[in-house]
């Protein structure tokens, strides 16, 4: 008699035989990779300490082949991953041993950009940043900008609702996009939204904006797209302490302005990338905050005006202003390089996304502080300081095991002060496997269970992306064994995922 793990691995084999097959009548063959040496590439997304190579890799050019791949895995149970351009930071699209891994990176054609209602629609392959390259010709473009905009793709923001520094006075992507078309693991093309004011139905376009591609796979979206503002200018303000630039974010919003953008940087961060981009950045300042205004020529100096006044009265030490599109853009290429600059400076680092209310920004970064001697590492601060999205990078060396693993202490002990402080564990970047522990600190149980009732409504038999985002009961209670407030974990020498 066989043993049961022997019995698995026939069975697996088997499903691997008939998944190969399947695939061979339904793609060509520079279409279906299966070689580990193919599929290696493909082994984790941007955050690349989690990794597993999947049994195979599918890369349909439409949605006909979408929707018979989507079959055939549903008919042998074989688990799928969907897969943009794999710059997410939470392991949203790392594999499944036994899963197949669907790529859309060859969905990239902008079907149409229509003038008259301002609108585009693009396969999800398509580059965030070539939709604005597109609208140029009329003077439009696409608001949502995350720092990877010249390499993340438009499946990808709807996966995981992406933002960006502008993001405060435009919106995320789910206030941003019309409408998605879809297609469930039955292999069955679904839309949700419209580009009329209106659909019919239940409004179900924001439970997919955000869903992490464990709903269905996206293969077409509809997105707003406005007219380039006639100007538009950054200010600059210094503080000398990081906890004055955090309190003047709630003292800008307070004053009744909504900046295009209104972003921070720690002195760490504005080091390393001064050193990157010779962005201009003030390199004595304890914290920068950059706040963009945008409008007609009247606007802008009005409300560069307005607030200037409110950052020097929330102790400001220093305010320039951008006179000139080439200095705007350096200003904002300093903050959107702020990762790379990290990775110049640190053999490894590690991106968080928690997100808290602006009143309490100055008291979040102070507590990083403390976490920095508590944990013996350097962390640099930037942040879409607007919206309160936080995006500490905490510099490890990942050979060294003792680092990488009080660098993930010291991010769920930021993430859990994001709750503490009536946040979130996540803003833009999604759950994917990063934050499952901290879904447990933030959710109960009783709302663990509606979301996973969301999923059985798209995906009964849970093949979609399936152990992402939303954390299990058991996973939970184990972690509620194992959890101390904020971070300290007994028996930390145990290997944990």
């Amino acid at each position: 008699m066989n043993a049961p793990h022997e019995v698995s691995l026939v069975a697996d084999d088997a499903r691997r035989s008939a998944l190969l097959a399947g695939l061979a009548k339904i793609l060509p063959d520079a279409a279906l990779l299966w070689k580990p040496e193919d599929t290696v590439p493909y082994e984790c997304d941007g955050l690349a300490a989690y990794r597993q190579v999947p049994m195979a890799v599918a890369l349909p050019d439409n949605e006909d082949q979408v929707c018979a791949i989507l079959r055939l895995c549903h008919s042998l149970q074989v688990p799928v991953v969907p897969r943009g351009a794999g710059t997410s930071l939470s392991g949203g699209a790392m594999p499944i041993a036994t899963g197949l891994v669907l790529s859309l990176a060859k969905f990239k054609r902008i079907v149409s950009v229509d003038v008259r209602s301002r609108t585009a629609v693009v396969q999800p392959g398509v580059r965030n940043l070539a939709i604005s390259e597109a609208a140029a010709q009329y003077n439009l473009y696409y608001a949502p900008d995350p720092s990877s905009q010249i390499a993340c793709t438009i499946g990808g923001n709807v996966s995981e609702n992406s933002g960006g520094v502008h993001c405060l006075k435009y919106g995320l992507t789910v206030h941003n996009v019309l409408r998605v078309r879809a297609v469930t693991m039955e292999g069955d093309v679904v839309e949700f939204g419209s580009e009329a004011p209106d659909a019919p139905g239940l409004d179900l376009l924001a439970a997919v904006i955000g869903s992490e591609g464990m709903l269905a796979v996206v293969t077409e979206v509809s997105v707003k797209l406005i007219p380039k503002p006639q100007l538009a200018q950054v200010i600059m303000a210094s503080f000398d302490d990081v906890a004055k630039g955090g309190n003047a974010v709630a003292d800008v919003i307070g004053a009744g302005i909504i900046p295009a953008g209104l972003e921070m940087m720690d002195k760490p961060a504005t080091a390393a990338v001064e050193e990157f981009v010779r962005a201009g950045y003030d390199l004595d300042a304890a914290a920068i905050l950059l706040c963009e205004s945008d409008g007609t020529p009247e606007e802008v100096a009005e409300e560069v005006e307005r607030m200037s006044e409110v950052l020097r009265a929330s102790g400001a030490s220093r305010i320039q202003v951008s006179q000139s599109e080439p200095e705007r853009l350096r200003f904002w290429s300093g903050r959107k390089n702020a990762f790379p600059a990290a990775g110049r400076i640190s053999p490894d680092y590690y991106c968080m996304d928690g997100t808290i209310p602006r009143k309490h920004i100055g008291t979040l970064l102070k507590r990083i502080e403390e976490m920095e001697r508590k944990y013996g590492l350097r962390c640099m601060n930037v942040f879409h300081a607007g919206d309160g999205n936080m995006h500490p990078l905490i510099l490890f060396d990942g050979a060294d095991q003792d680092e990488w693993h009080r660098a993930e202490l010291f991010g769920s002990d930021i993430l859990e002060s994001c709750v503490e402080l009536g946040g979130t564990v996540t803003g833009e970047h999604g759950v994917g496997v990063e934050k499952l522990n901290s879904m447990c600190v933030q959710f109960s149980a009783q709302e663990r269970d509606l979301f996973f009732g969301v999923k059985a409504a798209f995906d009964p038999a849970r093949l979609l992306n399936p152990d992402k985002a939303i954390p299990t009961l058991a996973r939970c209670a184990e972690y509620g064994r194992m959890h101390v407030k904020r971070g300290l974990l007994p028996h930390p020498d145990l290997p944990r995922f």
